[in-house]
C-alpha cells in the first residue's frame, strides 16, 4: 500500500521536534480511510479536533496495520487508531478512549452453504483476517486452529470471495458500508464487541494523554461525538441487522 503522510503542525509558537506527536492508520473505513489525497473517516476526525484544540504539533501517516501498530508499541511519541482495546493489548499501550463502540462479525462470501451459528460451529474452518490485527488475537483465544493470516483486510476479503476462506471476522460498519458498495457477504453470526481507541505508546507524557483524554470527553459531554459518529453511520444501531448473540 502506498503511504500517505500528512503533516499538520498546529502550535502557535515553535515547539521541539521532539514533542512532536506521531499518529498511524490504516485504510479501515468507516473509522479511517482515504479520498483522494485526503484522510477520513469518524476516528479520524475525532482525532483532529483533540489535536486542534490542545495546538501540539502532529502528523498522521496511513500505512499497513502491522507497521502502524508495531511503530505505536515500540517508537516514542507515536500513537495508532482506530485501535480496539482488547485485554491482550491493555498493558501495551496508553489509551484514549471511546472513539467508537463496536461489533465484530463472523462473515462468509454471500449464498455460501455454511449453517455456523457460533464460535464453536465456526472453528471447524478456515477463517481469514489480517496479520497483527486485533481479530487474530480474538481467533486464537476462541481457540481457532485454522486460521488464515494475509497483509491487509482486502486481501482477506479477496480470499473469502474467491471461495480460498470460509469466514471472516469484521468490524460491523465495515461490513455494512462493504454490502453498500457491492461485495456479496453474508452474516453468521455476532463473534464478539470491542471499544476503538487511540493507543499510544507506553512512555507518551501522561500529562499530554490527559489532555488527549479530556479533549475527547468533552466531544463526548457536549455531542461533537456523537454528530462525527452519525456522518459516518455509526450511530445507527444494529446496522447489519443482526441481534447482538447473549
Amino acid at each position: 500500500m502506498k503511504v500517505l503522510g500528512i503533516l499538520l503542525s498546529l502550535a502557535a509558537a515553535p515547539v521541539a521536534a521532539a514533542d512532536t506527536v506521531y499518529f498511524t492508520t490504516e485504510d479501515y473505513p468507516p473509522y479511517n480511510f482515504r479520498e483522494g489525497n485526503d484522510i477520513k473517516g469518524a476516528g479520524y476526525d475525532q482525532l483532529i479536533v483533540i489535536m486542534e484544540e490542545l495546538k501540539v504539533p502532529y502528523s498522521v501517516e496511513m500505512m499497513p496495520w502491522a507497521r502502524a501498530i508495531a511503530l505505536a508499541q515500540t517508537e516514542a511519541m507515536h500513537c495508532v487508531l482506530t485501535t480496539a482495546h482488547i485485554p491482550e493489548r491493555d498493558t501495551l499501550f496508553k489509551w484514549v478512549e471511546p472513539l467508537a463502540v463496536g461489533r465484530n462479525l463472523m462473515v462468509a462470501r454471500k449464498g455460501s452453504v455454511l449453517d455456523v451459528k457460533n464460535t464453536d460451529e465456526a472453528k471447524s474452518y478456515t477463517v481469514g483476517t489480517q496479520r497483527n490485527d486485533y481479530t487474530q488475537t480474538l481467533l486464537e483465544n476462541a481457540g481457532f486452529e485454522k486460521i488464515d493470516l494475509a497483509t491487509d483486510l482486502k486481501l482477506t476479503l479477496k480470499k473469502l470471495e474467491s471461495g480460498r476462506l470460509d469466514l471472516m471476522p469484521i468490524d460491523e460498519q465495515h461490513y455494512v458500508q462493504l454490502v453498500k458498495e457491492g461485495e456479496p457477504l453474508e452474516v453468521k453470526f455476532v463473534f464478539t464487541e470491542q471499544k476503538f481507541s487511540i493507543a499510544c505508546n507506553p512512555t507518551f507524557p501522561a500529562e499530554l494523554l490527559a489532555k488527549m483524554q479530556g479533549a475527547l470527553d468533552a466531544m463526548i459531554a457536549d455531542g461533537r461525538q456523537a454528530k462525527i459518529l452519525g456522518n459516518y453511520g455509526l450511530l445507527d444501531a444494529n446496522a447489519s441487522g443482526l441481534a447482538t448473540t447473549p
